[in-house]
């Protein structure tokens, strides 16, 4: 592996995506066991940054209000599916709906305090639009409005990406099945990844189509024993 054209992406480790740490509060969305994610990928972002490799985090960053919120649906709870609208000439999409989360400004969008962002050369705000989510870090949820990361990666010759955050089901999982059709060797980062589990057996269905799209599971110590 060439550690000057990789690039770690971590996903979404906000706080509210993140039990109870240091004396605070569990966040809206807490995934369970979330904060072990942390140690694993500052491991990774120094290694990597320190090798001449890239780094970089996304942050879901909602208005008030956003659609993907149970409470913006009255009737709806969270867990509940709706069908929105797409663009012009696009099918209806799907959309999960969520307790308020990662809302723009506040503390729950905040990342994790204890993640070191200090290596990162970018950070990707996505979900912004009120009527449109994003799970993925390349697209938002109607699979053609970039995020400008794919344009950000491919003009700096990156070729390989490994991957880390919240959560494997969500918004790793469609970071990393959007990073292999892009042509990227993809890898998950297994001990730096943890699932919502929403329905039930969501993580083991996303890890099996991952595994079955040719993504590669490794632990950070494999990844840090390689020496980069």
């Amino acid at each position: 592996m060439d550690i000057t054209k990789t690039l770690l992406l971590e996903i979404d480790v906000q706080n509210d995506f993140c039990p109870a740490y240091g004396g605070g509060a569990a966040g809206a969305l807490a995934v369970p066991d979330g904060n072990a994610v942390v140690k694993p990928l500052n491991e990774l972002a120094a290694a990597v940054s320190g090798a001449g490799g890239f780094v970089a985090a996304t942050q879901d960053w909602h208005p008030a209000g956003h659609i993907s919120f149970a409470s913006s649906h009255p009737g709806k709870k969270t867990g509940d599916l709706i069908y929105i609208q797409g663009q012009a000439g696009q099918a209806r999409l799907d959309q999960g709906l969520w307790p308020d989360h990662c809302v723009q400004g506040g503390w729950g969008a905040d990342f994790h305090a204890e993640l070191d962002l200090e290596p990162a050369q970018l950070i990707v705000r996505k979900g912004y639009r009120k009527a449109l989510d994003s799970y993925s870090a390349f697209f938002e949820n109607d699979r053609k409005t970039a995020t400008g990361l794919e344009g950000w990666v491919k003009g700096l010759g990156i070729k390989v990406i490994l991957i880390g955050g919240l959560a494997t089901d969500y918004c790793v999982f469609f970071s990393a099945m959007d990073a292999k059709n892009l042509g990227f060797e993809t890898i998950i980062v297994s001990d730096a990844a943890r699932g919502v589990g929403l329905p039930q057996g969501s993580v083991e269905k996303a890890v099996e189509k991952m595994k079955s799209a040719g993504i590669v599971f490794k632990t950070s110590a494999e990844l840090l024993s390689g020496g980069f």
